[in-house]
């Protein structure tokens, strides 16, 4: 069974991350690179911020700059986020496989992005209602308070989820419910001062689209998953079937 998880969270990752790079890099890095501009007072920056990052808390997406050469910051960002797609889609698919066998509840082809679903609502839908996706030169709160407030949310999301969806009493559903709502009675940090030179516009089409490239990521996740669950099932099976 170990050996099962982690071959389908391989290919999963693989699969989820090579097949979502293209539209995150055809849909998030074009708006990043037009906030960067803004970002500069109208110059080129030089800062590589991370795309692959939004997939995971686009909130956390621009914490940090590192400077770079302008005819190999293009590169490098791809080449990043390939890598962190890759390494984020095997992690998240081992997060469903246990909270699957957990639960009792096999990850099929068919529940997949059903499961898919519910890590992109506890992990980046939930944490976005109260830190929306932020684009470069937008005023941010302190990055530790963020990340803080972001783990609690998750977290609480996670075990609210599992009360209501996994749970048949009415007493847990309700202690669910309770768990998705309580972080966001507790205002998520932001700064004071919240004028910025990125348009408003702009900002609203990043949130849309990293919100919807993660939820795709997940969803491949799930599926990805999933397919290669079955597979390795049958494959057992039809091991078990030869030598008996």
């Amino acid at each position: 069974m170990l050996t099962r998880t982690l071959s389908a969270a391989i290919f999963a990752g693989l699969f989820a991350g090579l097949l979502v790079t293209p539209v995150q890099q055809a849909k998030l890095v074009p708006l990043i690179l037009a906030a960067e501009v803004y970002e500069e007072g109208g110059a080129p920056a030089g800062h590589d911020h991370a795309a692959g990052l939004a997939l995971v808390s686009p909130a956390l997406a621009h914490s940090g700059h590192e400077g770079g050469e302008a005819t190999t910051l293009v590169e490098s960002r791809t080449g990043g986020s390939i890598l962190a797609n890759l390494v984020l889609g095997c992690g998240f698919a081992l997060l469903l496989a246990a909270a699957s066998l957990a639960a009792n509840r096999p990850l099929t082809f068919r529940n997949g992005a059903l499961w898919g679903l519910a890590g992109f609502g506890a992990v980046t839908l939930a944490p976005a209602l109260g830190l929306p996706p932020e684009l470069p030169a937008m005023p941010a709160a302190d990055l530790a308070a963020r990340q803080l407030w972001w783990l609690a949310t998750v977290g609480a999301s996670v075990a609210g989820l599992w009360l209501v969806v996994l749970r048949g009493s009415t007493a847990a559903r309700l202690a669910g419910l309770a768990l998705l709502v309580a972080p966001h009675l507790f205002a998520a940090p932001h700064p004071a001062d919240l004028a910025s030179p990125i348009p408003p516009t702009l900002a609203a089409e990043f949130a849309v689209a990293s919100l919807a490239v993660s939820a795709l990521f997940w969803v491949l996740i799930g599926l990805g998953a999933g397919l290669a669950s079955d597979r390795l099932v049958r494959n057992e099976r039809r091991a078990a079937a030869l030598s008996a």
